[in-house]
C-alpha cells in the first residue's frame, strides 16, 4: 500500500513550535542544533555528525558556531540546566540559519 501524504497546509510539529525556536543571532534568524534534532527526533550528537560529514552539500554560510557568550545568553533565555554530572552542554551549539 503506497504512503499516504500530508497536504502542503498540514504540518508534522505545528508552526507555532517551530517559531518559538527560532532566534535572532548576529542579525541572523537562527536555529539551534538541539533544536533541530529535535524536530529529525535523533540525538544533537548525531544530528551534528551528519552535518558536519555533509558539508560539501551547504552553502557556507548555512552554519555558525555561537561564542560562549551567546551560547550563555541563549541559554539563560532558553532554560535552566538542571543540577548533575553529564547535564551542562560540552561544547557551545552550532546555529543553523534560514
Amino acid at each position: 500500500m503506497p504512503k499516504k501524504l500530508l497536504p502542503s497546509t498540514e504540518s508534522v510539529v505545528p508552526i507555532e513550535i517551530i517559531e518559538r525556536k527560532i532566534y535572532l543571532v548576529r542579525g541572523q534568524k537562527v536555529m539551534l542544533d538541539a533544536d533541530l534534532a529535535k524536530l529529525y527526533q535523533v540525538p544533537t550528537k548525531v544530528f551534528n555528525q551528519a552535518v558536519r560529514r555533509n558539508l560539501s552539500r551547504f552553502p557556507q554560510d548555512f552554519m555558525l558556531q555561537l561564542s560562549r557568550e551567546e551560547a550563555t545568553s541563549l541559554r539563560s533565555q532558553i532554560v535552566t540546566l538542571e543540577k548533575g554530572r553529564g547535564r551542562h552542554p560540552k561544547y557551545r551549539p552550532l546555529a543553523f540559519t534560514e
